[in-house]
């Protein structure tokens, strides 16, 4: 008989499960078709893949390694970042927060095992009822009890439950009692129906996606930075190669108007003019050499090149290998670039599904201003006799025990109940603002970023023929000047504006460079175009 109540109640437990997770995945399933929809976002992703305009590159990882110099093509650059970039590592923790506390408001659902044990003495005074006459009574008690409850998302609370009791005094017989009970409590206001009882796992679904699309924006804006960091530092080589030139060209012409003036052909306030300009571009230099040292520790930085403590790691030479080239193009999709951006935006997608956190949210709370009604029905079965077994084996007879009731509790201010669904509308009508007005960012981020691409674009036209030209007026100047007719101040002011027009050139290809990558990351398609995915799996 023990083997047959266990069996049984492992059946009613198998059975209580299997209706939590049928009423679970079969509430809504619409809302289960787009949960998945937002899942098939995240596919899988092997081995990071770069893709440049199109053009897929699947780069080796490189061994973390922090010393001998480092060289980095773009495509290397991003590869590195997201293998060993620092702050990536911690980001991607979010989403398996996340979904642990998925799990565990599902578990809210899940079958408990209960089980109690309890031994007692009782010694007191009972009064005859016939001859008034009091006597000392004692006597011992012992009770044990075990079974599964569950309660399921209809609100419907399911207890099946075993007890065994021995009962000795020393004016009654030993008896001993088994009872299999079966109670079932129905919410029918209250915590009524799966829609209010389901929505914190919907919430917590939410809230895993959200992570998830949290984490693929954190990821899109490191790698643009781990990008426009290393344009960055291309920028600052090529400036560095253009003031060392222009420096030996200022002290070669220096030298030159020095001996001038001892021969007496030039006044000695010429060569002052040259030796002022080799200065200028001394302190240039030296400028230009501390933006490109910051600017290699930030991409050192980004790509994980610092490694673990290790001494004179900010001092690894870095070796660009990928040159600031652009083959300007005109946008005529502006349109399709902002509803693509209305679709994909990981922050825009985020904000949509924390509206919908909100929704449930009032679903929520508006049944907590609703009171506590709940039915009950408790069925027994109990087997009296005087030994352990016997009792067990007597379950069968015509004994048996039910009740029917409803319980009833309300708040008489409801004040807690109220304050919560008030500032769950609130919350959601602000965070319905928020998408609102985000969209519209949305859509102005990605018109400005077409402008200033476009506007970059001409720029790399229009600075080569700026640098023509003034080379030109540059070697006008110098002629003019050996010529006798110029002066040493305007053939150093020519230089200069030539120096200028020579970092504006290649200025132009990496602002356009930077320009497409804010454009990518205002339209939310960055990561595709550089063919990396996140992964599903938390």
């Amino acid at each position: 008989m023990n083997r047959a109540a266990a069996a049984a109640a492992a059946i009613v437990l198998a059975t209580l499960a299997g209706c939590a997770r049928t009423a679970i995945d079969a509430f809504e399933p619409n809302w289960a078709r787009a949960l998945e929809r937002e899942r098939e976002r995240f596919r899988p992703i092997p081995t990071p893949v770069f893709a440049l305009e199109g053009q897929a590159v699947a780069e080796p990882m490189p061994q973390a390694d922090a010393s001998g110099p480092l060289e980095l093509s773009l495509e290397r650059a991003v590869v590195l970042a997201l293998a060993r970039n620092p702050d990536l590592r911690v980001a991607e923790l979010r989403p398996a927060i996340a979904g642990a506390f998925e799990s565990i408001e599902r578990g809210v659902f899940d079958p408990e095992f209960f089980a109690r044990a309890s031994v007692g003495t009782e010694e007191s005074v009972e009064t005859a009822r016939a001859t008034g006459e009091q006597f000392p009574v004692r006597g011992d008690t012992r009770e044990l009890q075990a079974g599964v409850r569950q309660t399921l998302p209809s609100g419907t609370e399911v207890e099946l439950g075993l007890s065994q009791g021995r009962s000795a005094s020393n004016r009654a017989p030993t008896q001993e009692s088994a009872r299999v009970g079966l109670t079932v409590t129905q919410s029918l206001l209250r915590g009524f129906g799966p829609a209010a009882n389901l929505a914190r796992v919907r919430q917590a679904e939410l809230d895993t996606l959200a992570s998830r699309y949290e984490l693929r924006g954190f990821v899109e804006a490191m790698i643009a930075d781990a990008e426009g960091a290393y344009w960055r530092y291309v920028l600052a080589g090529r400036r560095i190669a253009i003031f060392e030139r222009s420096l030996e060209l200022a002290r070669s012409q220096a030298d030159e108007a020095r001996q001038r003036v001892e021969v007496g052909v030039l006044p000695a306030s010429d060569r002052a003019a040259f030796e002022v300009e080799v200065a200028r571009r001394q302190q240039a230099l030296i400028d230009a050499r501390a933006q490109e040292a910051a600017a290699r520790i930030e991409i050192l930085r980004l790509v994980g090149g610092l490694g673990d403590h290790q001494p004179h790691a900010h001092d690894r030479p870095v070796i660009a290998t990928t040159t600031p080239e652009a083959d300007p193009t005109p946008i005529d999709d502006g349109a399709e670039r902002i509803e693509l951006a209305r679709r994909v935006r990981p922050d825009l997608a985020e904000s949509r599904l924390r509206l919908e956190q909100n929704r449930l949210e009032v679903i929520a709370t508006r049944r907590g201003l609703l009171p506590r009604l709940d039915a009950f029905v408790a069925l027994g079965k109990t087997g009296f006799a005087d030994s352990f077994g016997q009792s067990i084996e007597n379950l069968g007879q015509d004994t048996f025990d039910a009740t029917v009731g409803i319980r009833f509790s309300q708040s008489l201010g409801r004040l807690v109940a109220k304050g919560q669904q008030q500032a769950a509308i609130a919350s959601r009508q602000q965070a319905a603002a928020a998408v609102a007005n985000l969209e519209q960012i949305v859509a102005s981020d990605v018109r400005l970023a077409i402008i200033e691409v476009e506007r970059a674009g001409r720029q790399i036209a229009a600075s080569a023929t700026t640098r023509d030209l003034q080379q030109q007026l540059a070697q006008a100047e110098l002629e003019r000047f050996e010529a006798g007719v110029g002066t040493a101040l305007l053939v150093a002011q020519a230089q200069r504006d030539l120096l200028e027009a020579e970092i504006a050139q290649v200025a132009a290809v990496v602002q356009y460079r930077l320009a497409l990558i804010a454009l990518y990351l205002a339209e939310g398609s960055l990561l595709e175009r550089r063919g990396i995915t996140i992964s599903t799996d938390p």
